[in-house]
Formats: C-alpha cells, sequence, structure tokens
C-alpha cells in the first residue's frame, strides 16, 4: 500500500501548483478579453452592490428582494446622471472647443511673451493658426469618422446584435451575480486544498478590504470632489464649471493628480473668460477648500489608510492594465493590483521572518 506523501513534500509543489494555476488564468482572460466587458462590468456592479445587499439581507429583506431595490437604485442613479449631467456636460465641452482660438491667441500674446521675458529665452513667435478653419476640418473629420461607423455597425447585423447583446448582459450578469454572492465564494473557496482555506480566507478578507476601500471609498472621494469642484467654480461663475469639476474628479483616482489638473485647467479658463487675475484667486480658493475636505474628511472616513498603492503604483497599474488587455485590463487594473499588493506584504513578511533573510 501507498504510504501518504509527508506535509514537507506536499508543500513543495504547492506554491509552484498556485502559480500555474494564476498564470493559466491571465493566459485565459487575455485570450477572452474581446467577450470579456459585460461580464467584468456586471462583476463590478456586483461587487459594489453586495454590501448593500447584505446590509438589506441583515434587516429581514430576502435576498433577491434586496437585489431588485439596489439594482433600482444604481439604476436611478445612472439614469439621473444620463438625463441632466450628461447634456450640460456636451454643452460646456462644445463652449471649451469655442473657446480654444480665445485661450490659444493669449497664450501667444501673453503667455510666451511673459515666460520668454522672465526666463530670457529667444523671442520666437508660434505661428498663428486659423482655428476657424482647424476647427471645421476636424469636425468634419470627426463627422466622418462618425458616420463611417455608424454606417458600418448598422449595415452588418452581426455587429449590431453583438453590440446590443452585450450591453444587455451588463445588468443581467450584475444582477444574478450580485444574488449568488455569497454562494459563489463559498463555492471558489471550497475549490483550494483544506489545508489552504484558512490562510485563502485571510488574504481573501485582506485583499477586499483594500479592494473595496479603493473601489468603493475611491470612487465615493472621487464623486464628491467633482460636486466640491463643480459647485464652487459655478460660483465663482465659471462657465465651463461642470467639465472642469468632472474632469478634477476623475483625475482624482490618483492621489494630487485631480488637484493638480483641475486647478491648472481651471486657472486658464478663468483668465480666458475673465481677463483679470483676481478671479485667480477664488478659483485657488476653490481648490483649496476641495483638498482640505479630502484630505481631512473625505479620504479618512472613506477611504482610510487601507489601500497602500502609490501614486506611480496606481498610474503604472492602468497603462499596463490598458496595454495588456484594453478597457478591460483598465477595469480589473487597480484591482488586481491590490489584491497583488496584499500578497507580496505577505510575502515580504515571510522573507524576513525567515533565514535567507536574517541568517549568516
Amino acid at each position: 500500500m501507498d504510504q501518504l506523501e509527508p506535509p514537507e513534500q506536499m508543500s513543495s509543489y504547492r506554491w509552484p501548483l498556485a502559480l500555474a494555476v494564476v498564470v493559466a488564468l491571465g493566459a485565459l482572460l487575455y485570450l477572452l478579453q474581446p467577450i470579456l466587458s459585460p461580464f467584468v462590468l456586471g462583476a463590478l456592479i456586483a461587487y459594489l452592490g453586495d454590501p448593500l445587499v447584505d446590509r438589506l439581507e441583515d434587516k429581514g429583506v430576502g435576498r433577491t428582494l434586496g437585489v431588485a431595490i439596489v439594482f433600482l437604485l444604481f439604476s436611478a442613479i445612472v439614469a439621473v446622471a444620463l438625463v441632466f449631467a450628461l447634456p450640460m456636460l456636451l454643452v460646456q465641452l462644445d463652449a471649451l472647443i469655442g473657446k480654444i482660438p480665445q485661450i490659444y491667441n493669449w497664450f501667444i500674446g501673453e503667455a510666451v511673451p511673459w515666460l520668454q521675458q522672465r526666463l530670457d529665452l529667444p523671442a520666437r513667435k508660434l505661428p498663428p493658426v486659423d482655428w476657424t478653419g482647424q476647427l471645421a476640418d476636424n469636425w468634419q473629420s470627426v463627422g466622418r469618422f462618425t458616420a463611417q461607423s455608424l454606417k458600418k455597425i448598422t449595415g452588418s447585423g452581426a455587429s449590431m446584435l453583438l453590440g446590443l447583446a452585450n450591453l444587455a448582459l451588463v445588468p443581467v450578469v450584475a444582477f444574478y451575480l450580485m444574488r449568488d454572492w455569497n454562494r459563489l465564494m463559498k463555492k471558489a473557496l471550497a475549490l483550494f486544498p483544506l489545508a489552504w482555506q484558512e490562510t485563502t480566507v485571510e488574504l481573501a478578507s485582506e485583499a477586499d478590504e483594500v479592494v473595496g476601500a479603493f473601489l468603493r471609498g475611491q470612487f465615493l472621494v472621487m464623486c464628491a470632489l467633482g460636486v466640491i469642484y463643480a459647485t464652487g467654480l459655478w460660483l465663482v461663475g465659471l462657465q465651463l464649471a461642470m467639465l472642469l469639476g468632472v474632469i478634477a474628479g476623475l483625475a482624482s483616482i490618483v492621489p494630487y493628480l485631480g488637484f493638480m489638473v483641475g486647478i491648472v485647467a481651471s486657472f486658464i479658463a478663468a483668465y480666458a473668460q475673465f481677463q483679470d487675475w483676481t478671479v485667480l484667486l477664488w478659483v485657488g480658493l476653490v481648490f483649496a477648500i476641495g483638498q482640505a475636505v479630502e484630505s481631512m474628511l473625505l479620504t479618512p472616513v472613506l477611504v482610510g489608510d487601507r489601500i497602500g498603492l502609490h501614486p506611480v503604483a496606481v498610474i503604472f497599474a492602468l497603462m499596463a492594465g490598458g496595454q495588456i488587455a484594453g478597457f478591460v485590463g483598465v477595469v480589473l487594473a487597480l484591482p488586481v493590483a491590490a489584491v497583488i499588493m496584499v500578497f507580496l506584504r505577505h510575502a515580504m513578511y515571510h522573507y524576513r521572518s525567515s533565514d535567507l533573510y536574517g541568517g549568516d
């Protein structure tokens, strides 16, 4: 009768096996990337909504009813954004395009000479640009591109049906995953060897805390900052207040990037609109208040110190995800980076506790 392998011999191939599984899953995700978008978006919605469903379930609401309530809440938020915010953003985007000639003329007429004088640069002038013709040509190009794209989409019935099917799959996938989330997690845990399950639960809980803090907390921080910046710039009287607030809020996914991008863009837009340097003081006050609220209230309450992702790591993860898997890679980049960070943290702890690190 064959003897069972000792624990030391069994543990020798656990990590190579785990690494092989991870590599195989990564290769599978890469190969299936063209069809993964609705499933990834649906899983992301389900992950964000699962804590709300759990709270409703704790209060006696049935799981399916709780999922329906959360689903209706998410749908209402998206509908309000599409009905009210999107038209305003399009109007302000059109106004921004109309201001490009004015901003360029200010740049070559005032900013460049001022910099040349202060920095003792050669007095070279930028060439004048016929923005009327340039914008007309570009808009015609955009129009031709849009028409050709619509022609291709509508001309190919299969492509159109596939696009509609992918769009319709997102809420379906989100609903079923949200309803069965806890059961699916238990089944996934049961696939791991018994000797791994306790450690797997600990690592998964820590990774869930980090990913949840980033996805839920940072998303709320971005939305709150966008509202603060847009409201403040609107009170200042800036015509592009909502557009600039949204840009600054979205850029806040990287710490301090939203502040820097937002304040520079707002300074340029404010001076181009008012031609008055004093307005820049009010714009700076708006962003100073937003930064103070973020650092003293929003980030400590909504995110805390559980993420630990360096800003450079965030930028690299987003760019690497987009390069490897396009849109799906961008969506998965930060969650995957946060999980990798958790595993690296534990690996460093074991390494520093080992004889290799502390021995002669």
